[in-house]
């Protein structure tokens, strides 16, 4: 690639749409960035929750330091809002090491990414976000920049061009990604640690919630953590935003104080109930039990009678409601479970599937 193959086109959007737009949905508006930034804890020690990674990481880390040399590069995947970004910066912080933040979707030329390697100092740590988006041409160049640290740059075009190489400084790579299957092995390969980010327990969750109310400067008492920590999807940067929306009632309806009855008044006009579902979490089940008796209905069919594009259903609403076991993906189409039909209050008709679909499938 070419150094003019770098653009000035702005890349897409990480978040567009229902999700963005949701106050349990795990995309980060502008509001939340700047909430993270002050509230992100700054070492491992302080990092709550994911022991394993963080147990596995200060091995890593603490190596890394004890030979004078740059860490291995980084592979951190999970779902957003669990603490890829802030692990990110705490590796840097710990390593004591400046931090270069970009994305693949900014990187759409080989000759961006070359732009931005050649530019990094010595030890310096590169976190590329949604690495799974980046281009394929900047894909191939990262190869030999994570292996050799070192690029190919061509110079003119046709038979008479020609490759120069470009010697970089030692550095880490740390990569995210919500899509860890999407990586190509010979990338997901040249990651010296791999790590999974797993969703919060509801104990953890309150540990984050005590911390962000102290630095907040929000009195909250251990229930009241609590009951936002159930509603939070095992998700801290949703519990964080669920903790500034009860704060503004306990504000303005009580004395500023958050016990369990405060949040829960406060989430319910949010209308986040019990088990964290909203209003579309809820009008995808309501239409699948009270209009389909459960199902089994195709997504189109599911989607028009909940008034949402079939995307909204099955990328935003459809991955907590199978993960909280209230909906089952079956080859016939979405089927409802028993749990479905408890939390909604209602009692399913005799001969329902129970999720599994086994009945529709084979029974007369």
């Amino acid at each position: 690639m070419n150094w003019d193959d770098t653009t000035d086109t702005p890349a897409p959007e990480r978040f567009v749409g229902p999700e963005a737009e949701r106050l349990v949905g795990s995309a980060a508006d502008g509001e939340d960035q700047a909430v993270e930034a002050a509230l992100r804890p700054k070492d491992l020690d302080e990092f709550i929750g994911q022991e394993r990674v963080r147990e596995q990481l200060d091995l890593v880390l603490r190596a890394a330091r004890a030979r004078g040399a740059t860490a291995d590069h980084v592979l951190l995947s999970g779902a957003p809002g669990l603490g890829k970004t802030t692990l990110s910066m705490i590796i840097a912080a710990e390593m004591g090491a400046p931090i270069r933040i970009t994305s693949g979707p900014a990187i759409q030329h080989a000759g961006d990414l070359a732009a931005i390697l050649s530019s990094l100092q010595e030890g310096e740590v590169l976190f590329l976000d949604e690495i799974h988006r980046m281009s394929r041409p900047a894909e191939e160049m990262l190869y030999m920049a994570m292996e050799d640290f070192r690029v190919d740059v061509i110079v003119g075009k046709g038979p008479g061009a020609t490759a120069i190489p470009l010697e970089l400084p030692p550095f880490t790579l740390v990569g995210a990604t919500t899509r860890a299957g999407l990586l190509p092995p010979p990338l997901r390969d040249r990651f010296g640690f791999t790590a999974h980010m797993e969703f919060y327990e509801p104990a953890e969750l309150e540990r984050v919630i005590h911390r962000s109310a102290h630095l907040l400067d929000v009195e909250i008492d251990p229930e009241g953590a609590a009951e936002i920590a159930g509603r939070s999807r095992g998700t801290p940067r949703i519990a964080n935003r669920l903790l500034r929306r009860v704060r503004d009632y306990a504000q303005v309806k009580a004395d500023g104080v958050i016990t369990r009855e405060i949040a829960a008044a406060a989430l319910s006009v949010y209308e986040v109930d019990a088990r964290g579902l909203d209003r579309l979490d809820r009008a995808v089940l309501q239409a699948l039990l009270k209009l389909f008796g459960g199902g089994p209905v195709g997504l189109s069919t599911l989607a028009v009678a909940v008034g949402e594009e079939r995307e909204t259903v099955e990328e935003v609403a459809e991955p907590f409601l199978v993960r909280e076991g209230l909906l089952a993906r079956t080859p016939r189409g979405r089927v409802a479970t028993p749990a479905a039909w408890a939390h909604l209050g209602l009692t399913a008709p005799r001969g329902a599937t129970g999720g599994n679909g086994q009945q529709d499938l084979f029974g007369a």
